[in-house]
C-alpha cells in the first residue's frame, strides 16, 4: 500500500516516514501542497497523510484541489496538524478530508485510522 506523506518539517517526515515503512508501506514524501498535488497525481497513493500548515499553498488548499479532481477525488486524506481546535477540525473536514489527527501524532491512533480507511476503500487492512 502506498502513502503519500505531505509534511514540510523535515524532522518529523523523517521520523512519520521510517515507522510507516517499517509498518510495510510505500511511503512517498512531500514537503510542500504543490509538490503533494504532483506526486498524488504521479503516483496515485492508496492515502494521503496531509499536513495543513505548508508552504505554497495550505494543506486546506491542497486537500480542495485534490477533491476536487477526478484522478484524485476518491483518495482517503487524513488531516495531520497541530491545530486542534474545533474550527480546525470542521474547517479540513469542509476541504474535503475523511479523519483528521492532532500533533504531536499518537502512533497507534494513526495506524488505526489508516487501517480502517484502507479496509473501507480498498478492501485490504495494513
Amino acid at each position: 500500500m502506498k502513502l503519500l506523506l505531505v509534511e514540510d518539517n523535515a524532522a518529523n517526515a523523517d521520523m512519520l516516514s521510517r515507522r510507516l515503512r517499517r509498518r510495510g508501506f510505500d511511503v512517498v514524501v512531500a514537503g510542500d501542497g504543490m509538490a503533494a498535488l504532483l506526486h498524488a497525481r504521479r503516483e496515485s497513493p492508496d492515502l494521503i497523510l496531509m499536513d495543513l500548515s505548508l508552504p505554497e499553498i495550505d494543506g486546506f488548499e491542497a486537500t480542495r484541489r485534490l477533491k476536487a479532481s477526478a484522478a484524485t477525488a476518491q483518495t482517503p486524506i487524513i488531516v495531520l496538524t497541530a491545530h486542534a481546535m474545533r474550527s480546525d477540525l470542521e474547517k479540513a473536514q469542509a476541504a474535503g478530508c475523511d479523519e483528521f489527527e492532532t500533533k504531536p501524532v499518537d502512533f497507534d491512533r494513526l495506524m488505526a485510522k489508516i487501517e480502517a480507511i484502507l479496509a473501507q476503500t480498498t478492501g485490504h487492512s495494513a
